[in-house]
């Protein structure tokens, strides 16, 4: 039988909030303290250490114990991406609180997850949608051309979820945006990994004052 591995993390990192709580669970399910890793960032970042760290720890057998869903992922599809991930690596998934605890160890913990990469794939699927209309009526009335072409947090998405497919056809996706190969590149990796510039536009999208976290805070 494999390790019990927990992550757990808080938004803030100047003391204000702590991971008490979240530890205790952890320790609870039976998780050892120096299996514990944590970090001290908002869940949108790219740059979460102690995830890297505790991903690199897993081991084929092993599980990752979370306290609640939202604690793992940027948005849905980057959590259904990770832990497809775990999947594919024979690594199990455990959240201990959240409207519905889930064991991807279990049957029915997998089939909720399933549930969960299904949105992921229909939430593609609209923003794409919806990008590809807003982008029409703009040029309908014509307020690309002769225009400083900029990305959006809508564009942004689109660019992620079609960069993350082999056969998009990079010249094709620039035109439909409106923008050129350097500033497509410059917010998304080829790879569909948001860069810097990309999360913080889609981090500004979100509005004052909402959760990075509020989409799968709903789900969990």
């Amino acid at each position: 039988m494999g390790e019990l591995i927990g992550y757990v993390r808080v938004s803030k990192a100047d003391g204000s909030q702590v991971v008490d709580l979240q530890t205790d669970a952890m320790l609870a399910a039976g998780v050892r303290k120096d299996m514990v890793y944590e970090d001290r960032a908002s869940g949108s970042r790219d740059d979460r250490p102690g995830l890297d760290h505790c991903l690199k720890a897993l081991r084929a057998g092993d599980t990752l114990v979370l306290w609640k869903l939202d604690r793992l992922g940027r948005d849905l599809r980057h959590l259904v991406n990770t832990v497809d991930d775990l999947a594919t690596r024979s690594i199990g998934l455990r959240v201990l609180t959240g409207h519905g605890a889930i064991d991807t160890t279990t049957a029915q913990g997998r089939l909720m997850f399933g549930i969960f990469a299904t949105l992921a794939e229909f939430e593609r699927t609209l923003i794409r949608e919806r990008t590809i209309a807003g982008l029409a009526s703009a040029r309908a009335r014509g307020r690309v051309g002769g225009r400083k072409a900029v990305m959006t947090p809508a564009k942004v998405r689109l660019a992620e979820s079609a960069m993350g497919h082999p056969e998009t056809n990079v010249a094709a996706l620039c035109k439909e945006l409106g923008v050129s190969r350097q500033t497509l590149y410059r917010h998304v990796a080829p790879d569909g990994s948001l860069r810097p510039d990309g999360c913080r536009i889609v981090g500004a999208g979100r509005g004052t004052g909402a959760s990075g976290d509020r989409r799968i805070e709903a789900l969990s």
